[in-house]
């Protein structure tokens, strides 16, 4: 016997969720309501990357909707890469320190062998003022504070990877080149645990491009040699953008990997 689905004008998961006085006001599915509930809860750190999140039944009393709304909602979020289920044990907040998260950000695989991190050598950490394009891409005014990194990331010794990040000043108050040198995990780990920021999602661009003298230079391979070049902003929750990253790959013994969904 099936019942009719709860009406999202009367639950009290929609308070928030229509239209302001117009005579159509437009109304999300439930389970998308339970979700963007949830995403706040996980902003709010109510639950910090790595904890158990409450179970379906208990979240599904606390919003009180069935239990299959809450598993649809959590169903969207662990294929957003928000929270992992892990058999037997429960649901989890996702986090960078995760072997499994290191290589969702790291598109460069190895041509032979197992992935694995590339060490890094910093070449220059600074506090600067945005230039306007950064400013632009990171949702800041132009001459706000940011940090500025500048690195070599090597696969078995081997320069490889030729990065710069702008990072938002506010944010990042505090991070220097000795913290980013005497860090050993995934940059990203360091900005969870130590910053409050989780990288949630990322838009990205690649072209083809030669290298030039400075460029080569530091991963030691002649002029106008072809490396894949990478802009990515990345995002945290609510859609605020917290990096900026352009990258050049040598690609003579690398990949860039990529899974379509």
């Amino acid at each position: 016997m099936s019942s009719a689905p709860p009406n999202p004008n009367n639950h009290p998961a929609a308070a928030n969720a229509g239209g302001a006085g117009g005579s159509s006001p437009t109304f999300s599915p439930l389970y998308q309501q339970i979700k963007a509930l949830i995403t706040q809860s996980l902003q709010s750190g109510e639950w910090k990357p790595g904890e158990l999140i409450p179970s379906e039944v208990e979240l599904a009393n606390r919003f009180k909707v069935s239990q299959g709304t809450v598993r649809k909602a959590i169903d969207e979020l662990a294929a957003e890469n928000l929270v992992v289920r892990k058999q037997g044990k429960g649901t989890f907040v996702s986090t960078h320190h995760e072997a499994r998260a290191h290589f969702r950000f790291l598109r460069l695989m190895p041509d032979e062998g197992v992935p694995h991190y590339p060490e890094s050598k910093f070449i220059e950490v600074k506090r600067m003022r945005a230039p306007a394009d950064v400013a632009r891409l990171l949702d800041l005014k132009s001459g706000d504070a940011v940090i500025f990194i500048k690195r070599v990331q090597s696969f078995d010794a081997v320069p490889t990877i030729v990065e710069e990040l702008w990072l938002p000043g506010l944010t990042f108050k505090g991070l220097t080149a000795e913290r980013l040198e005497e860090y050993k995990g995934p940059m990203y780990g360091l900005f969870e645990s130590e910053f409050g920021t989780r990288m949630i999602r990322a838009t990205e661009k690649i072209r083809a491009v030669c290298a030039a003298e400075g460029d080569a230079a530091l991963l030691h391979i002649a002029v106008n040699t072809p490396l894949l070049a990478s802009e990515r902003v990345s995002f945290t929750y609510g859609d605020k953008p917290v990096e900026l990253r352009r990258g050049l790959y040598l690609t003579e013994r690398h990949h860039y990997h990529n899974e379509l969904n």
